[in-house]
């Protein structure tokens, strides 16, 4: 966990209305105490493209698009 920002659980993220998500200060986001996600406030432009930035660099690592992800789902299981 980092000391440098504040960190929720992503039910404490999930309770929040969209109003209430564009006051929260950047955050980490866990659950089970590991870190799922870093929520940025995109409070000028050049924290916007470095956030992109750092976005297109961990994209390139790992993940999966919401398409696949959802797709998963069509995709019979063996038994």
């Amino acid at each position: 966990m980092s000391t440098l920002i504040p960190n929720i659980t992503i039910s404490e993220f999930n309770k929040l209305k969209v109003h209430q998500k564009k006051r929260l200060k950047s955050c980490e986001v866990y659950s089970d105490g590991e870190l799922l996600f870093t929520f940025v406030k995109p409070v000028n432009d050049y924290i916007r493209v470095q956030a992109e930035y750092l976005s297109q660099k961990a994209n390139t690592i790992d993940g999966e698009t919401i398409e696949e992800i959802l797709n998963e789902s069509d995709i019979p299981v063996p038994v």
